[in-house]
């Protein structure tokens, strides 16, 4: 038995996380349209028609552009807490009620063999929630939009195998950017993205014995790039004792460009 999974895209232009068991297939967000969704799935030749559920982070546009589509093309089952459910309904357009399923905060819900766990983070959406997959021992977990990672947060993430982690900007490419200073505010604040040096703090925090993948996501096409993520977050995590490419690797995501089919 085994879990796999494919970051479909991670950015901010949008971003979907496809997981998949042998009984099983869950979409985390479709920040994408329709068609744009279909052909992530057909990069990584699946069928969108046979996913369990789609499971919605917040209401922000990058994560639920396709939402509405998909769950009425495909009947698809959609979960999400109270709040984003009432966030989101007047963007996602008409879902059948028997399509519609709340999955509250801090709760697990299980699917076969695969328990999905939520819990909260600290960002400005009615009420922002990510997930934790569990499946015969092992642990993959999507944080992202957060303005910091928090202590219950951590207790929470620590030890999974596989992250898929949250690195958004360089801050002085932040602050010395185009963006009026009110978004660059809101960005650098508690309920907006974590930088690249803050997110290489938490993961200090939370990688164990069982990590062998950390991705780094949603970094911001003005205020971020691959390399300088990639180089921040090694070199902080090398800082606290940490060995990158011994203990485990650190890999790229890309906002139109699915990472490999890859077995937890």
């Amino acid at each position: 038995m085994s879990l796999s999974y494919s970051i479909l895209a991670s950015g901010s232009t949008g971003n979907a996380l496809y997981v998949e068991s042998d009984e099983h297939s869950f979409l985390v967000d479709a920040g994408f349209s329709g068609k744009q969704m279909e052909a992530l799935f057909s990069q990584i030749d699946r069928d969108i028609s046979k996913l369990s559920g789609i499971f919605v982070t917040h209401e922000h546009s990058d994560h639920i552009k396709g939402i509405g589509i998909l769950a009425r093309k495909y009947h698809l089952p959609v979960y999400a807490n109270e709040k984003t459910w009432r966030a989101m309904e007047h963007n996602v357009g008409a879902i059948p009620t028997e399509q519609k399923f709340v999955f509250n905060m801090e709760t697990v819900q299980s699917f076969g063999a695969v328990d999905i766990e939520s819990f909260g983070v600290s960002h400005d959406a009615a009420e922002p929630m990510f997930y934790v997959f569990h499946h015969g021992g092992k642990k993959l977990v999507l944080i992202t939009d957060t303005g910091y990672v928090s202590d219950r947060m951590k207790g929470i993430i620590s030890n999974a195998d596989v992250y898929i982690f949250e690195s958004n900007h360089d801050v002085q490419m932040l602050r010395m950017g185009r963006y009026p200073w009110n978004i660059k505010r809101r960005i650098l604040s508690d309920v907006g993205h974590v930088s690249n040096e803050d997110a290489a703090f938490a993961m200090s925090d939370v990688v164990g014995d069982q990590t062998k993948r950390i991705y780094l996501a949603h970094l911001s096409m003005d205020n971020n790039m691959k390399d300088l993520a990639k180089m921040a977050v090694t070199q902080t995590l090398q800082e606290r004792g940490l060995i990158v490419g011994e203990q485990f690797g650190i890999y790229d995501t890309d906002p139109k460009i699915p990472t490999a089919l890859t077995a937890v």
